[in-house]
């Protein structure tokens, strides 16, 4: 019963972050601040992502096609791609490499 009763209070809570997001005055977003933080937000983001995908394989680096998805991202970072063609960029990479069978 403890489990549902986690459930029901992480669901609660994140129902309750979402409508404090909708209750959030704009001026409040339209802060520099506000912008520059929520600018960085996707770099970092995937940064922690490459951090914790290399940091499961254990204590070894290991090259395989997460690898190449990485390269592709920088690469497409350098040619100044938005953010979201830069994951799907690095994605496709990472697929391709595994479906050729390494990694």
């Amino acid at each position: 019963m403890t489990t549902w009763i986690a459930v029901l209070v992480a669901s609660a809570l994140a129902y309750l972050t979402k409508l404090v997001g909708y209750l959030v005055p704009e001026r409040w977003l339209d802060a520099p601040i506000v912008l520059r933080t929520t600018a960085l937000l996707p770099p970092a983001l995937l940064a922690a992502l490459v951090v914790v995908q290399t940091a499961s394989s254990g204590a070894r680096l290991v090259l395989d096609a997460r690898m190449v998805g990485l390269a592709a991202a920088v690469a497409a970072l350098l040619l100044r791609a938005p953010f979201i063609a830069v994951v799907v960029v690095a994605a496709v990479a990472a697929a391709a490499v595994r479906a050729l069978g390494w990694g």
